[in-house]
């Protein structure tokens, strides 16, 4: 089963974000072997589906603020682990999300 397939199976509630991380660098620029212990933790990844948005108290539907296919900066700790088609994958809340990456 492919990514497209498993996100249509799975979509994060409210204002719910599914991410991605970005893999982590495991040479340095030089070639050096970088060893899993001393591998900087990623903070930056890829949105893979977003939920509808939350309900204010008027009950009207605020949409989340970062679009499928952004680039992210995710805050060090936190978010929900979620494995799908036994890949690792990331639900974060819209609010805790640092930023999006624009070229």
């Amino acid at each position: 089963m492919d990514n497209l397939q498993a996100f249509r199976k799975f979509l994060p509630m409210f204002d719910r974000v599914l991410v991605e991380r970005l893999a982590a660098e495991t040479v340095t620029k030089g070639g050096i072997m970088i060893p899993e212990k001393s591998q900087a933790k990623v903070l930056q990844a890829t949105v893979l589906a977003v939920g509808p948005g939350s309900t204010n108290k008027d009950g009207k539907v605020t949409p989340v603020c970062v679009n499928v296919g952004d680039k992210v900066l995710l805050p060090e700790y936190g978010g929900t682990k979620v494995i799908l088609d036994d890949k690792d994958y990331f639900l974060f809340r819209d609010g805790d999300i640092l930023g999006k990456y624009v070229e």
